[in-house]
């Protein structure tokens, strides 16, 4: 039950596309992350492997980021008809996977300095338990991001044609989820090839890799979210049809016009309009 209720005579502010299937995967996906955190961790500390180790605390940031997501969904929910948010809580989405991306982006920074490290200072490998592992971690990190795949609202044009709506706060949990099969899989390639032909080198090489990847996921989620935070986002051939229809009538002129995205498949505009023959307003 909201603690804000309207009256009938109030329009409501609930911009945001609905995603309850993605709140839930997410939830899901977070327990099967913490789950195989626990078990690198344990692995780990049985086997003296400072590369499960790893993985097992670098799953425990994307964990975090998860929560992340989660929080940003639980809070727009709880605060949608919250009257001292002008124009609804459609952006803690895009705040959610902007912070998202941030942490996405220092998982990377510490897994590139990790690796460079490993690379002049080599570790020795218990390669058996850790491919074992590996591998285990890339079947969790697969069946996640099916779980999160099936519920990215990615491809479905907004009410306008101009655009799609995007949840980035899912694709951000998508994108972490990624980050963590990808780690998995290179991991099990540089432990193969050392296995096989005692190339130690791999294994830090691959983390080098995977962090540039990683990188540009990263990069590209924070210029996505960064532009609607910023009200960037809405393409300038939609303000000048908008333009144009006003002005095609009469001798309306638009002296001032602002458009920027409120939910994911929401645009609010302010203008202002010089004319001879002002017409009144019109409430749908």
């Amino acid at each position: 039950m909201h603690r804000y209720t309207l009256h009938r005579w109030q329009h409501q502010h609930r911009f945001d596309l609905d995603n309850d299937h993605g709140e839930r995967s997410t939830h899901r996906v977070i327990v099967l992350t913490l789950v195989m955190m626990v078990v690198e961790i344990g692995a780990g500390l049985a086997f003296g492997s400072m590369a499960l180790l790893a993985d097992g605390w670098h799953m425990g940031t994307h964990a975090v980021a998860l929560g992340i997501t989660a929080l940003a969904y639980t809070f727009a929910r709880r605060h949608a008809d919250n009257p001292r948010f002008t124009f609804g809580t459609g952006k803690v989405a895009e705040l959610g996977g902007f912070a998202s991306a941030v942490v996405l982006a220092v998982v990377a920074i510490f897994m590139a300095a990790e690796s460079l490290q490993r690379l002049i200072a080599p570790h020795p490998i218990r390669f058996n338990e850790a491919i074992a592992v590996a591998v285990a971690g890339l079947i969790v990190n697969v069946i996640s991001a099916f779980m999160l795949q099936n519920q990215h609202p990615h491809d479905h044009a907004d009410e306008h044609g101009k655009g799609h709506r995007h949840d980035h706060n899912l694709r951000a949990a998508y994108l972490h989820v990624l980050a963590d099969a990808l780690t998995s899989l290179l991991a099990i390639v540089a432990l193969l090839a050392g296995k096989a032909f005692g190339w130690v080198w791999m294994d830090p090489f691959m983390g080098i890799v995977g962090a540039a990847i990683i990188t540009k996921w990263a990069y590209g989620l924070l210029m996505d979210t960064g532009r609607i935070l910023l009200d960037r986002d809405v393409d300038p051939r939609f303000v000048a049809e908008i333009v144009q229809r006003i002005e095609g009538e009469s001798d309306n002129r638009v002296s001032d016009i602002h458009v920027w995205r409120v939910g994911a498949g929401s645009l609010s505009v302010i203008l202002s309009i010089v004319t001879h023959d002002p017409q009144p307003p019109e409430w749908k």
